[in-house]
């Protein structure tokens, strides 16, 4: 066999390793740490919501961020859509809740959300956007004496990241900037088109989500791997089509766009079907980066067809796809511009991820991880109920 026929046979492997993968990481999250499967956020989310700390613990562990540290890599090793934000958020609420429970401490509700801030400033290196995430998404309120912790939490985890890694933007800088009278069509577009895709991710992971959890009640861990390497097939598939650009977080090629590369017409919808098979896999792993690469691809192409600047197209298609997804403005733009650097985008890129979260407030009322956050909660009262009605013997 020649050079070009063993280039050929690698191409195919992922058809072989990424649903072994995604099977192997279903199994060793059903089995050995349960809790661990998906984003980490709706799991933060509903930790919140609960008193009892026995509760509070399926949820959030040492055990569940080891787990979910070393399943992520592995489902990014096998070529899974996922991003290493969200997990971030669980590891980081995991790690503050246990730090409470050994303290003692009675403020275990807003330690929580002080991890999950730190996890999100500490993986972008986004200080800012940690504390608006925390305020406008994990509480959807404002409390002095909480945001205090959250304040203090993030401070400590942008220094360690600073000393680990040294300071820098997570996808370099972007020098393209906004210009009323020339792009003001664009923002639109980036905005509405980019909100409605979000949208229509969020109800679509929502729904399946919600049937697969009823579909597989019955037969819990043959069904859920079922799933998952079918999953796995999708994504190898899409993978495979698109020669790797849909593997993995897509950092590589939202960066590529910011910086004025186009990117194919097709790759954000490939990239949006490969991360919401991801995401309802069962295996664990994040929305982040994978919503913010669908979004550069949606900017770059909107960006070619109205003869816009693909670096700033990218930037805005990010802000409104994002926050179509996950109904957080203030996040999704304070978030962009601290990745980017740009600071000169400033009015556009709120624009932009204002018109996408009204546009996805049309088409879902419900916000994503809220939405699955309830999932969870409804798990714990089940099991609640089935405890209280039990027969005593």
């Amino acid at each position: 066999m020649g050079a070009a026929g063993r280039q050929d046979g690698w191409r195919f492997l992922p058809l072989l390793v990424t649903p072994l993968g995604f099977g192997v990481c279903a199994f060793v999250a059903a089995r050995f740490v349960q809790g661990s499967q998906g984003s980490g956020i709706p799991q933060a989310i509903a930790a919140r919501h609960l008193r009892d700390d026995a509760e509070r613990s399926a949820f959030l562990s040492l055990r569940i961020a080891a787990g979910k540290i070393v399943m992520t890599v592995l489902g990014l090793l096998c070529g899974a859509s996922i991003g290493r934000e969200g997990p971030t958020v669980q590891v980081g609420a995991s790690i503050m809740l246990q730090a409470a429970r050994w303290g003692g401490m009675a403020q275990a509700r807003g330690l929580i959300l002080a991890g999950s801030a730190a996890g999100i400033a500490a993986a972008f290196n986004t200080p800012l956007a940690g504390i608006v995430f925390a305020i406008e998404e994990m509480s959807r309120t404002y409390q002095a004496r909480t945001n205090g912790i959250v304040l203090s939490a993030v401070i400590i985890a942008g220094l360690a990241s600073l000393a680990i890694v040294g300071n820098y933007t997570y996808f370099g800088f972007t020098n393209a900037t906004a210009e009323l009278k020339r792009d003001w069509l664009l923002v639109l577009s980036c905005g509405v088109v980019g909100g409605a895709f979000g949208a229509c991710f969020s109800s679509s992971m929502v729904a399946l989500t919600r049937r697969i959890r009823r579909w597989r009640a019955t037969t819990p861990l043959r069904r859920t791997l079922f799933v998952a390497v079918a999953a796995g097939v999708a994504v190898a598939i899409i993978g495979v089509l698109t020669h790797g650009m849909t593997f993995g977080t897509g950092y590589a090629e939202a960066r590529s766009a910011i910086e004025g590369a186009p990117l194919p017409a097709s790759f954000f919808i490939a990239k949006f079907l490969a991360s919401l098979a991801s995401s309802i896999s069962g295996i664990p792993g994040g929305l982040f980066a994978p919503s913010l690469s669908v979004g550069a691809g949606l900017g770059s192409a909107l960006g070619q067809i109205l003869g816009s600047p693909i670096g700033l197209a990218a930037v805005l298609g990010m802000a409104g796809y994002f926050s179509g997804v996950v109904q957080a403005p203030m996040t999704a733009f304070v978030i962009i511009l601290e990745m980017t650097g740009n600071h000169d985008n400033v009015i556009a890129l709120m624009a932009a991820s204002v018109l996408g979260y009204g546009t996805a407030r049309l088409i879902t009322r419900e916000p994503l991880y809220h939405a699955l956050s309830r999932l969870f909660i409804a798990d714990v009262l089940r099991q609640r109920r089935a405890l209280t009605t039990a027969p005593v013997h």
